[in-house]
């Protein structure tokens, strides 16, 4: 693995520095360090320096990124939207291995070197999508970090045999349980939520529950969850996406349950969409739960609208949170960088010796001004690794 110095760039926006890359690793931070015989030197010309960024919620298993319209006819209901969608990849035969790869260098090539996707499995598909975005996983391990999360997105009660397949999926390799809904979905939410916490004891697994459901329903849901955190010892191994519900009920509830969460370690994962109630993003931060920013889905069957660029999600997360003042901005870029990989557990992140080599540098001013203007990435490391220049992979890269 060559050694590389990277000179005069600003980490975080701070002082220049320059940067040593040996082994995979951020070997030091300083001032203008002696250049090692055999290391390739790339000047940064003042720009702004990142570490890699995170997407802590996506599908890569679904994405039609890179292939031909899909128009979208589908009800507005979500049984019509998940039955709609496993429906269509089976008749078409999508191909989940090709597409998840397409979209992981998609994600990579624009300085995402983390991220962690939920891959759908149920009795139709079986294990098909799966196996597939491990492939993906497997191609791209010495440059990008992906945390496949198991995920019955066709419910987990009401397809007998989901719950093995899930156990399969863990066995196989899957990094994290998923859930889905346990009241609208499953209908038993005590049930649902003691399989899907079973099975993850038995593996030793974290969990990542999809909670859409609002106001009172989400909140009874949510409830279970933290009472089985707490039972099983799972403190710091639960996440929750999207949790609508934390927009829609009172002020007063709404807290005891962040403060709960809070306690338990359970972390919330959010795209913010602009259609749905959103719990608050800086209530969630004061009361001491880690948000993690993502996408979601990303041109698939579910919606036409996404797009592989954690700054622009952070700008997204920016505008539906009403964030103006710098220092707020600077709070949706968090999401999406030092909160995304701490709300994962991505381990060894961040612009400090020692850690995984994973920098991005582009042409702004400050952290705010990068999250707005979303600037070509002049340069994407990966574990040490030169992948990207100017928003293109990197030819070795690009033929993976």
């Amino acid at each position: 693995m060559p050694t590389l110095l990277i000179r005069n760039v600003r980490p975080m926006g701070a002082s220049p520095v320059d940067v040593l890359v040996r082994d995979g690793r951020i070997a030091g931070i300083g001032t203008a360090p002696p250049a090692p015989a055999d290391a390739t030197i790339e000047e940064g010309g003042g720009a702004l320096l990142l570490p890699g960024l995170v997407e802590g919620h996506t599908h890569l298993d679904k994405t039609m990124w890179g292939m031909d319209w899909y128009r979208n006819e589908v009800g507005t209901n979500l049984i019509d939207k998940i039955e709609n969608e496993r429906a269509f990849r089976h008749a078409s035969g999508h191909d989940a291995a090709a597409q998840s790869l397409v979209l992981a260098k998609a994600f990579l090539a624009l300085g995402t070197t983390r991220l962690r996707t939920h891959v759908d499995v149920d009795t139709q598909a079986g294990l098909r999508h799966l196996e597939g975005t491990l492939q993906t996983r497997e191609a791209l391990r010495d440059l990008q970090q992906i945390q496949i999360v198991a995920f019955p997105q066709s419910g987990l009660l009401g397809r007998p045999g989901t719950a093995e397949l899930l156990d399969q999926s863990l066995a196989l390799g899957a990094d994290v349980l998923g859930g889905l809904d346990p009241c609208a979905i499953d209908g038993d939410p005590v049930k649902s939520l003691d399989v899907l916490f079973g099975i993850a004891d038995k593996h030793q697994r974290p969990i990542d529950i999809h909670l859409h459901e609002p106001g009172a329903m989400g909140a009874f849901s949510l409830d279970l969850i933290l009472q089985r955190t707490e039972a099983l010892g799972m403190q710091g191994k639960v996440a929750v996406s999207h949790g609508f519900c934390l927009g829609d009920v009172a002020e007063r509830e709404r807290e005891t349950l962040l403060a709960r969460m809070a306690k338990l370690g359970v972390v919330l994962v959010t795209s913010a969409p602009p259609s749905r109630s959103v719990p608050p993003l800086l209530a969630c931060r004061q009361a001491g739960v880690t948000v993690v920013g993502g996408n979601d889905g990303i041109r698939d069957a579910w919606t036409p609208y996404g797009n592989p660029d954690m700054l622009e999600r952070a700008m997204l997360i920016g505008l539906r949170y009403n964030l103006r003042r710098d220092d707020e901005v600077e709070v949706a870029l968090d999401t999406v960088t030092h909160s995304g990989a701490r709300g994962c557990g991505f381990e060894a992140y961040g612009l400090v010796p020692g850690n995984r080599a994973d920098l991005v540098l582009v042409d702004a001013q400050t952290l705010a001004h990068a999250v707005v203007s979303r600037p070509v990435r002049k340069l994407v490391v990966a574990g040490g690794h030169i992948v990207a220049r100017d928003g293109e992979l990197q030819p070795d890269v690009a033929a993976l």
